[in-house]
């Protein structure tokens, strides 16, 4: 099924004479608690996004829709989908994409990416350890059980290191902004994190569009994205110095809500897109099949979860991955991004203890703060989150996006009871946070330009070093007071520009 971007409202906004003098922000106003990336509480931009709000704040409303069909139709002719596989009505979707960006200042910026790189460090060390001398957890830093216990960690992984000795070569750390301005991580993303595509076609289809904004504003590429991320995968593997490694994007298949973006990723890193059947391994090397004769795999950039890898290791009715690549990968020769076992890091009852890692392994004070969290698994804060469900988001430690939580605020009586029975029956599952006020960004809505809360997920690739793209991917809820801006339940997203 595919969905576009028209607006009945809109037709109706242009009714007489407001089609000729009703301007894009004439009407704004900013949410009267959130903090708005563009405009201060008093209605004025902030001084990195006056420029922006001048040009834009010109557009005529039907001059401003013109441009909106135009993005729309690029969407639809280039295929940019994601699928919902709760939705009878079909699966695949156009992604809902909003023309106002948000703008974050160079200074800014540079003070965030000092903090991922930071954590994704802490994270990395700390895969390393409770995978070999669980330094970590003998001295009680983390919970032992907590870790042995998370359906992501992986005793196969016990006692070995991955090519290059990295573990999360790709993480989508997703950050929050709260009333004051302040930046905080939600959730870290280790395992196979999505949303790249859209960054980079957001930001292709915003040059359409607006090709004027960026002659005028000093935006930061994100287009090298694909290039970074292959050179940081090749400089984590085994393979001879003297030739380029092969790398592949392996793909569950058409069927994935991401597989828009798998091809696109190998499309644009100059790399074959393959499915299990196209590999096979013999003496513990994985090839790929071809009309040439097999060639040997040295980097699989795999978008399939553990327990689909390999039935011989893991789940064996999977018919999505290899037969032998795990013994492969332990034999050192193919690197797998992300490795093995990294859905420990990225367990929501181990996040709160992520700060703690960073002091541990670094030494360091960190610098980007967590979403303070009750670990339902401590006696205390389950009594507490028993106690408070109505004032509380509730979240299962295993889910993504936006399903198996509870919105305190807005929940009803048997959905609180239906909640409490869950948590009581496996607290380990449970997790729970303060309801934090999401900052807004103007976005386009059938009423007219509003806020919409927003939140961002900056890309981390490490390889034998770190780099961070510029921005990320700005989610957006488009529903009014919805504070869920996942794509699953009905959000959108908007091109995110550090501006120098």
């Amino acid at each position: 099924m595919t969905t576009t971007l028209t607006t009945p409202g809109l037709s109706r906004s242009l009714n007489g004479s407001a089609a000729t003098v009703a301007r894009l922000f004439d009407h704004y106003s900013p949410h009267a608690t959130a903090w708005d990336e563009l405009f201060t509480r008093g209605g004025d931009p902030h001084g990195h996004c006056s420029k922006l709000v001048e040009r834009l704040g010109q557009l005529f409303l039907k001059e401003f829709h013109a441009r909106r069909g135009s993005a729309d139709m690029a969407f639809v002719n280039q295929g940019i989908t994601f699928s919902v596989y709760s939705d009878r009505r079909g699966t695949e979707k156009i992604f809902p994409f909003d023309l106002i960006p948000r703008m974050i200042p160079a200074k800014e910026w540079a003070d965030l990416e000092k903090g991922l790189v930071q954590r994704i460090r802490a994270l990395n060390l700390f895969l390393h350890d409770v995978y070999n001398e669980q330094r970590i957890l003998k001295e009680k830093v983390v919970p032992e059980d907590l870790v042995l216990g998370s359906k992501g960690f992986r005793k196969e992984m016990i006692g070995f290191t991955p090519p290059g000795g990295v573990y999360i070569h790709i993480c989508g750390t997703d950050l929050i902004r709260d009333a004051d301005g302040q930046f905080l991580v939600l959730e870290d993303n280790g395992r196979t994190p999505s949303g790249v595509s859209y960054v980079l076609e957001n930001r292709a289809v915003m040059k359409k569009v607006f090709p004027q904004l960026f002659a005028d504003i000093r935006v930061r590429r994100v287009e090298d994205y694909p290039q970074r991320l292959r050179e940081a995968l090749s400089s984590v593997t085994c393979h001879a110095a003297n030739t380029p490694p092969n790398v592949v994007v392996l793909s569950p298949g058409q069927y994935n809500s991401a597989y828009f973006e798998h091809s696109f990723l190998a499309r644009h890193m100059g790399v074959e897109m393959v499915f299990g059947p196209d590999l096979f391994v013999q003496d513990d090397t994985v090839y790929l099949k071809t009309t040439r004769g097999p060639q040997k795999v040295d980097v699989i950039y795999r978008r399939l979860d553990d327990d689909f890898l390999d039935p011989e290791a893991f789940r064996p009715d999977s018919l999505l991955g290899v037969p032998g690549l795990f013994k492969a990968y332990r034999a050192g020769n193919v690197t797998l991004a992300n490795a093995v076992g990294t859905g420990v890091a990225d367990d929501k009852a181990v996040y709160p203890y992520t700060e703690e890692m960073v002091r541990f392994y670094l030494n360091e004070e960190p610098l980007l703060k967590n979403v303070p969290t009750y670990i339902c698994a401590r006696p205390t804060d389950l009594k507490y989150t028993l106690d408070h469900l109505e004032e509380l988001v509730v979240k299962a430690v295993n889910e993504s996006g936006g399903y198996g939580m509870l919105m305190g605020p807005s929940s009803t009586a048997p959905q609180r009871a239906e909640f409490a029975a869950k948590i009581k029956e496996n607290p380990r599952n449970y997790i729970a946070q303060p309801v934090v006020t999401l900052s807004t960004c103007p976005t386009w809505t059938d009423e007219g330009t509003a806020p919409r809360h927003v939140d961002l997920r900056p890309y981390i690739i490490s390889g034998k070093t770190t780099w961070v793209l510029p921005g990320g991917l700005t989610r957006t809820a488009l529903t009014k007071g919805s504070l869920v801006v996942n794509s699953s339940q009905g959000g959108g997203s908007k091109d995110t520009w550090v501006v120098d």
